[in-house]
């Protein structure tokens, strides 16, 4: 599972303006941006430009470093999670190699000299 990053920005994005107590019409006329764009913004369907998501954190009242920042930390959660998931997936034994239909390597590489029989 991968995170995107335009998921993570929408949230957060839409927590600060929540906490405001402000609603989508209201931010986007501040925005200078469409209602339905902002609400797509939002909801992760689309990818905000940097000149757009300027102008959602100047009507939000926030500094864009405040919402990268909150952003990178979700997004570092998320890895770890992933990590996690990823390391509880693998397998502890590995499985030997004629169950998965693999010729196994031998333990030693014959020299060119065995194979011509020198």
């Amino acid at each position: 599972m991968m995170v995107l990053l335009r998921h993570l920005l929408g949230d957060v994005l839409r927590r600060l303006r929540q906490r405001q107590g402000r609603t989508l019409r209201e931010v986007s006329a501040d925005a200078r941006v469409s209602l339905g764009y902002l609400s797509e913004v939002e909801r992760g369907q689309k990818e905000a430009s940097s000149e757009l998501l300027s102008s959602i954190c100047g009507a939000l009242g926030v500094p864009l470093s405040q919402v990268l920042r909150e952003v990178s930390d979700q997004l570092a959660l998320a890895e770890l999670q992933e990590a996690a998931l990823l390391e509880d997936a693998v397998p502890t034994d590995p499985v030997p190699a004629q169950e998965l239909g693999i010729e196994p390597v031998p333990d030693r590489v014959p020299h060119v000299a065995d194979m011509v029989g020198v």
